[in-house]
């Protein structure tokens, strides 16, 4: 069924055209992203130096504006629907340089014409009701293309160094489920009111309110990690949950348990599912695998011993232990947030196959990384992602029995002997 254009007017404020599909709201071109039933593609924004491994193989990445307009316009263009800022507010692991994430954002939605910008929050740092009028106004200026992440943060010297309480674990992540809650009814209530441990509101009329749009009444909102805490997060308020790379076995679980603590709820309707992983797509396995091993080879062992230590806290102080980077070994933690885990190295094939599996467990967006930005993203825009549109129309990604048979070996836990 081809787009076709809707009117959406937000009371009394301006009216914007929006492409629907089958009442489905969407931002990327039609002719490449026309199955509402599809798998969409995200990436990370490099707005933070270093790359995306902590690694001393040279990257063909760049962290200022220019080089992320390029990124931003050549994704949209070959079919990425999302696009994640990073948020970080100091130096460490790599990371010397950071653009800060909602005005960086900002920047690449003006860039751009239909790519959706993911905005990274901090809670402690930002209040709910600076958070909620900052979207809902670029909101307004970007015809409904920005959504948020929110992230309860990992990082201690990150607040204490600005003056912030540092939180334990569960207290961070209670912050954040405030935090969403908050952002949620300032955006969908006429007057908002709250009373929580951590924020306040009486009578609060933020106006003008984000975008109404089909399926979106306003900015989608990502949260992520592992832990118990995460996961009633991300069952009770979020719309997205952002998992790590993983196991057959551990997303499967993961899944599940998200879904019927949502179901409990009454959300088991309302929660979506997206991966973290980092793509190498080469023309035989054999050439992907020993690029990565060249990236894990050449780790920046200090930092990556730093960032270590520095996860330990988020990982091993839950209550299951099963926080993020619990299970993260050295060579996994090279990448940010265990996208080595999520398999996406290989030949398109492969590839393809891989992301087609994710989709049959449950997972709506894959969210990538990649070393070499300035040629990566084409590639795998040229390669990859016609592939897998091509055998989604072939009715691939809905049996999830029949994909895990075809590539789910590489995923399976391995049993010590």
């Amino acid at each position: 069924m081809p787009a076709k254009r809707q009117k959406i007017s937000n009371g009394n404020h301006v009216v914007v055209d929006h492409e629907v599909t089958n009442g489905v709201h969407f931002t990327a071109a039609p002719d490449v992203n026309d199955d509402p039933d599809r798998v969409k593609f995200a990436y990370w924004v490099p707005n933070v130096s270093g790359g995306l491994v902590i690694s001393k193989i040279p990257q063909r990445t760049g962290w200022d504006y220019e080089a992320n307009v390029r990124y931003a316009q050549t994704a949209e263009n070959v079919g990425f629907e999302f696009a994640l800022s990073q948020i970080r507010f100091m130096a460490g692991y790599g990371a010397e340089n950071q653009h800060e994430s909602v005005s960086f954002s900002q920047a690449l939605l003006h860039a751009t014409k239909k790519l959706n910008v993911i905005a990274a929050l901090l809670p402690g740092p930002w209040n709910p009701a600076i958070a909620a009028k900052q979207i809902a106004s670029i909101d307004h200026y970007t015809n409904g293309r920005i959504s948020v992440n929110v992230v309860s943060g990992w990082f201690k010297a990150e607040f204490t160094s600005i003056g912030q309480w540092w939180l334990e674990h569960a207290e961070r992540y209670r912050r954040s489920r405030e935090f969403i809650e908050c952002l949620r009814g300032i955006w969908t209530e006429e007057k908002f009111t709250y009373k929580g441990d951590f924020y306040q509101f009486h009578d609060y009329p933020l106006s003008p309110k984000p975008l109404n749009l089909p399926n979106r009444p306003h900015p989608l909102i990502f949260q992520g990690g592992n832990s118990i805490d995460a996961r009633e997060n991300g069952a009770n308020a979020s719309d997205y949950y952002f998992m790590n790379g993983n196991t057959l076995e551990g997303f499967q679980e993961q899944i599940a348990d998200v879904r019927e603590r949502a179901r409990k709820v009454g959300r088991e309707h309302e929660i979506r599912f997206a991966v973290n992983g980092f793509a190498i797509v080469k023309e035989t396995e054999a050439e992907a695998i020993q690029l990565l091993s060249e990236i894990q080879g050449k780790a920046d062992k200090e930092a990556v011993e730093a960032f270590g230590d520095a996860v330990k806290q988020a990982g091993s102080s839950t209550s299951n232990k099963k926080g993020m980077w619990a299970d993260s070994k050295f060579e996994d933690l090279v990448q940010y947030n265990d996208g080595f885990k999520t398999k996406l190295i290989g030949t398109k094939e492969q590839v393809a196959d891989r992301i087609l599996l994710l989709k049959s467990l449950g997972i709506d967006i894959v969210l990538l990384a990649f070393l070499h930005y300035e040629e990566d993203i084409e590639d795998f825009g040229r390669e990859v992602l016609p592939l897998v549109r091509k055998l989604e129309k072939e009715g691939r990604g809905k049996n999830v029995d029949e994909e895990i048979e075809r590539t789910g070996e590489v995923y399976r836990a391995k049993k010590s002997k």
